[in-house]
């Protein structure tokens, strides 16, 4: 996973994948996005706005919310 460094977000880190992100809350939830749900336009854009560091965390809430692929559960 790699570190999410933006202010006072709700994301701490992701991973990326060639149709995926994976996402990690801070609670320690990490949840898989691909393709299939929420789609190729969601993954890509969050893809995007993780590398750069910046509004993933609004993305999610404003445009993914719980359309996820997977719940993978607590990070260790």
């Amino acid at each position: 996973m790699h570190t999410y460094h933006s202010g006072n977000s709700g994301v701490v880190a992701y991973n990326i994948g060639p149709n995926f992100i994976i996402v990690q809350f801070k609670g320690g939830d990490r949840y898989l996005y691909n393709y299939v749900t929420p789609g190729r336009k969601h993954v890509d854009a969050m893809k995007k706005l993780a590398s750069r560091n910046e509004g993933l965390s609004t993305y999610i809430s404003q445009h993914v919310k719980d359309h996820y692929a997977a719940k993978l559960g607590h990070a260790a």
